[in-house]
């Protein structure tokens, strides 16, 4: 399930909100802590992604960047694609701006693109003050945890700096006047820069029916964290977004570049990339490693190129691996909980058993600003090789391996046979052609569940609205 995010991971200093800001340079500090910070997200979220996409967001935030007046060079912005199925997008000091392939895949023209990156330049050019105390909360240890197992020792370091903390704990520090005089400013970047500044409701609209898609799909009222719990009533905005476009004198004038944007996401990737693993159902899949492991219901699952994130009401647990030692898996798990250093120290090691693969694991009791913790490593050894895979497990004192037990023992082989098979869903746009109907796409799309709904909001549809030949629409296939 993707995850809508769009804010600011990190500002310098509080200004007083206003209705026009006066936007700041980038000066040199902001320079060094963007490129100091840089390197570190890109990791965090999947990784930078390379050609013609890449190139058309780049195009775009640069063109729409510099009309916050933090610069008149594009090419003091750096714009990243990044490669990652979650909906979200940020900025920060030092002109850095991104926006990840899961919330390029929402959008239906430039001009909602560049509302989306340039309500993210706003809060950077308005000094909105992203920052938020940082206390060694569960999400926060098991993000060390997960640099340091993973063998990247910077991400760990970077989470006790509060630089680089996951972005549910980093994009909850906007209040509803910062976010109102973000859209403020993203509005008038779009005007200054010739495109439609309706663009940046109907962005806010499309946004907030996914949100609405995603909660009825899984069967809940709303998911946490979500685009509206971090942001204003999507309702409100848009209708406010529509007043202030209005005002601009230049509603429903100005380019939309529908075609620009449709070619850019044309075949890429949509949701998790399998080479990268994958939830298919209740079951995270890694092709490539030919492993499986079952997610009980309820629990969120982040992926990112370090690890594989579960979290629960009860703890948080982490999946990654590494290169194993001549002293096997109980030396591994001694390395394990090296890495993680603070004061955890380990118990015996014992044996179990996942779907007919041996494990090993050890607890721990450790102490944090949270309170006591116990830290449990279950390391496996699937194929004898000089790799094994393993999970941490985060849980209060006194619950030792709490709700994650049906986790670590459900770790399986895929067949070679279904690891070859995997293939990944994409987006294909396609023309409509004379008597074709939101129904005749709705049966393309690789989804069980509510076809033509997600049909519908991944264009910007409404029910019952004609298709017209020779428009372009996006469907997802699995290719």
């Amino acid at each position: 399930m993707k995850t809508i995010l769009i804010a600011t991971c990190l500002s310098l200093s509080v200004l007083p909100a206003a209705a026009h800001a006066q936007a700041q340079s980038i000066s040199a500090g902001d320079k060094k802590m963007g490129a100091e910070a840089h390197p570190q997200l890109v990791q965090q979220f999947g990784g930078a992604m390379k050609g013609p996409a890449a190139d058309y967001v780049t195009r775009v935030g640069r063109k729409i960047a510099v009309q916050s007046g933090l610069s008149n060079s594009e090419r003091d912005f750096t714009v990243t694609l990044l490669d990652s199925p979650v909906n979200n997008a940020f900025a920060i000091p030092g002109g850095y701006v991104y926006v990840t392939r899961g919330l390029l895949a929402l959008m239906n023209d430039e001009a909602e693109l560049a509302s989306v990156l340039g309500h993210e330049v706003g809060h950077v050019a308005a000094r909105h003050a992203a920052k938020r105390q940082q206390t060694a909360t569960l999400t926060q240890i098991l993000a060390g945890v997960v640099g340091a197992v993973a063998g990247n020792s910077g991400l760990g370091s970077l989470v006790g700096r509060g630089a680089g903390v996951g972005a549910d704990l980093i994009t909850k520090g906007f209040s509803r006047s910062q976010e109102y005089q973000a859209d403020d400013l993203g509005v008038r970047y779009l005007a200054t820069a010739g495109y439609d500044p309706l663009a940046s409701s109907d962005m806010l609209g499309i946004l907030g029916a996914q949100e609405t898609l995603e909660a009825r799909v899984a069967g809940r009222a709303s998911s946490l964290p979500t685009w509206a719990s971090t942001h204003p009533n999507s309702a409100d905005r848009v209708k406010r977004a529509r007043e202030k476009a209005g005002a601009t004198g230049k509603a429903g004038n100005g380019a939309r570049s529908r075609d620009a944007l449709l070619d850019a996401v044309d075949g890429m990737v949509w949701g998790d990339d399998p080479a990268k693993g994958f939830l298919d159902g209740q079951e995270f899949k890694l092709p490539s490693q030919r492993l499986a492991f079952t997610v009980p219901k309820g629990f969120a699952v982040s992926n990112s190129d370090d690890a594989v994130t579960i979290s629960s009401t009860g703890g948080q647990a982490s999946f990654a691996g590494g290169r194993i030692g001549m002293g096997g898996l109980d030396d591994y798990i001694g390395q394990v909980f090296t890495a993680l250093g603070g004061n955890a120290r380990p118990g015996d090691v014992r044996a179990g058993k996942a779907s007919g693969i041996d494990f090993r694991y050890a607890f721990a009791r450790a102490n944090s600003n949270a309170g006591q913790v116990d830290v449990g490593v279950f390391a496996y050894r699937p194929d004898n090789g000089s790799t094994a895979y393993h999970f941490v497990t985060l849980t209060r004192a006194g619950q030792g391996i709490g709700p994650f037990e049906p986790l670590v023992e459900s770790m399986r082989r895929m067949p070679a046979a279904e690891a070859q098979g995997v293939r990944p869903l994409r987006i294909k746009v396609l023309k409509v052609k004379a008597g074709e109907t939101a129904d005749t796409f709705a049966r393309m799309m690789a989804f069980p569940d509510a076809p033509l709904d997600r049909f519908l909001v991944l264009n910007a549809l409404e029910r019952g609205e004609k298709l017209v030949p020779g428009q372009r629409v996006k469907v997802i296939v699995r290719s």
